[in-house]
Parts: structure tokens; sequence; C-alpha cells
């Protein structure tokens, strides 16, 4: 353990203690946060909690733990993971359901990077190790296309597009019921759900994201939606449709059927990554990729246009 002593400066007064922290040990909010509830932190001699609030000039005492050891990138082959495109710049994968994009605490299964190093793809390593190449993620339990960069300069570019939203990502999804109106925009912060760890909700105080919808399929249990990010929230598409009271046919944990999901064979939420759209970091035109339905999704839609 490593114990550290600050005086809070001024410009941090009134602010939430787990703030303050991060802004003063270059700490993540969720890492400081973590420090408070482990009862790691004392405002002038008595323990506080992460909401709690600073004053100018108080001592702060706090405990770090040790340092875990860093995440590996285990080269270890993918089954079906297919290789859309590859050229010097970066490489769209189209992903298998049950594959996470990169290593993380907790996670043992297969990666996006770690398949590709076991084919020998040589990826950028800006940012951390484990996350080499890595500018955009699809969940664990979504199937569908990534793009993952190759050189240093495609990741810095193809970062930049997908923070200011010139990225095209189109989905299709499964879900229940069907939506009112067809054609659509859900605007709806995003927030970590207040009662279930690893799950969204939204929430007054969450991040902004914006989804837009186009119901291309409808039927009498469920609808297939086309689907567009204006931006790329934790869970959003799972997460705002699940709070129209239309959730993914299969996502359980946001409130889906078992009985459907079990009459469809769902292991998993109903939702394909299918397009990916960009400008190309080297030569700037717009190229444009698509993937088809694994076996699984294709069932599912086949068993609900039979009725």
């Amino acid at each position: 353990m490593t114990e550290r002593s600050i005086l809070v400066p001024e410009g941090l007064d009134g602010q939430r203690v787990d703030s303050a922290l991060s802004k003063l040990l270059g700490l993540s909010r969720t890492a400081a946060a973590d420090i408070c509830a482990d009862g790691g932190v004392e405002l002038d001699g008595s323990p506080v909690g992460k909401s709690d609030r600073v004053t100018s000039g108080a001592r702060l005492d706090v405990t770090l733990p040790e340092p875990k050891r860093p995440l590996e990138v285990v080269a270890d082959p993918v089954p079906g993971m297919r290789i859309v495109h590859d050229d010097d710049s970066f490489v769209v994968v189209d992903k298998p359901v049950g594959v996470a994009a990169h290593p993380a605490i907790g996670w043992t299964g297969p990666t996006v990077v770690g398949g590709l190093a076991a084919a020998g793809f040589r990826i950028a390593t800006s940012g951390a190790s484990e996350r080499q190449g890595i500018v955009q993620r699809l969940d664990v339990g979504t199937s569908g296309l990534m793009v993952v960069a190759k050189s240093e300069y495609a990741y810095s570019v193809l970062k930049r597009a997908f923070k200011d939203r010139t990225v095209s990502k189109t989905y299709h999804a499964l879900v229940q019921g069907l939506p009112d109106p067809v054609l659509g925009t859900i605007d709806a912060p995003i927030a970590r759900h207040p009662r279930h760890d690893g799950l969204y909700a939204v929430h007054s105080e969450g991040k902004h994201a914006i989804t837009h919808y186009e119901v291309i399929e409808a039927h009498r249990r469920a609808a297939l939606l086309e689907i567009h990010l204006e931006t790329g929230r934790t869970h959003q598409i799972r997460v705002h449709f699940s709070a129209l009271k239309h959730p993914c046919a299969g996502d359980l944990p946001y409130g889906a059927d078992p009985v459907l999901a079990k009459d469809l064979g769902l292991q998993r939420q109903w939702l394909h990554a299918v397009g990916l759209g960009f400008h190309h970091p080297e030569t700037g035109e717009w190229v444009e990729f698509e993937s088809e339905y694994p076996d699984d999704l294709q069932h599912a839609l086949d068993t609900i246009r039979q009725g």
C-alpha cells in the first residue's frame, strides 16, 4: 500500500471527493470511487465517501492499493472470426458472439486482439497495451463488424473519426413487439444501472446518447429494425429499446421474454453490426463493409417470419 497526503487547492473547493482525487492523482473517477468504498480516504482525519465534498485547505489522506498486474494480450485463435478487409492501415473483422474486443479484468475468454495476434497481425500499440489498435468495441454478446488499426497513424485518425461521429455504424436488431413510430430517434442519456452491476439504464445524469431506427420487417411477435448510432455508449441499443419496452429478443438482462427467447433458440440478444463505413485514414476514400447474419440469428429470424 502507498499513502499520500495532499492539501486541497482552492480550485477544487466544494468538489466531490472522487472528482478531486481524480484530478489530484490522475486516477479515473471509477478508481477513485473504489478507493473511497474501501475506506482509503480521510479528510482532516475523518473517513469520507466518494460523494462527500472537499474544502479548500483540508488535508486528504489517501491509501492507494498496490498496482495491478498489467493485462496481457494472449495470442489465441478465435474460431469463426472472419477477416473482411486487410491493408497496411487497418483490418476489419467479423466478430463472433462470445468474443471480447480486448482483454479485461474478469474476462478469460477469447478476444479480437488475441485472435489477430495468433493470426500473425501486427497491430498499432497506441494506448494501453491490452487494447492495441482498438478504436471501437462490440459487446461480448454482440456479433458483427469491428475495425482495428494496424498503424499508429491509422489509430489516431480512426480514433478521431469515431469521436467526431463521422463513422457510419449500422446494426440490425430483432426487438419484441412493434415500436411506435416505426421510424424514429431515441434521445436519452445513459448511465450505469443504479442497482445492477454491469448493466446500464436511461438516467437524467447519464451521458448523451442518440439512436436512429427504422422498422424494416414487422411480424406478429417481433420487428426487425435497422439502427444507426449517432453516439456509441456501452449497451446503447439494448438500453434504449429496453426503455421503450421493446427489448432485443433474447436479451434477458434487459427484460426480454425468456419464453420467446426459448422459442427462437436464442442464447443472447438478437443484435448484429451489419455495416461499417468511414474515410480511409490514408487515402480519404469512403469505404464500406457488410456482414451477414450468423446462423443463430438467422434461425431466430426465420422462425419469427414463419409466425
